[in-house]
């Protein structure tokens, strides 16, 4: 699956997209983060406050408790806003 990083956390991981191939074990959006979080320290320090995390899988915007199972694109972003 191709993870999307956007805004500052696209600066802090200095790079906009990945490809990888989750375990098993990872079927949400929050064990995704955990999983991505442990095997890469500068995602774990960009991501500490996983209240401010928001994500999409193929462009919906899901809860961090959505299943990521056949997710082609995953986005992760912090909060937007409009104007």
């Amino acid at each position: 699956m191709k993870i999307l990083y956007f805004a500052w956390l696209r600066e802090r991981l200095n790079r906009g997209e990945e490809e990888v191939s989750p375990p098993a074990e990872v079927v949400t959006i929050s064990d995704l983060i955990d999983w991505l979080a442990s095997r890469d320290e500068a995602f774990a320090h960009a991501v500490a406050k996983r209240s401010l995390i928001r994500a999409a899988v193929d462009a919906r915007l899901v809860p961090h408790d959505a299943a990521i199972a056949g997710a082609k694109v995953v986005a992760l972003f912090p909060p937007m806003t409009g104007g």
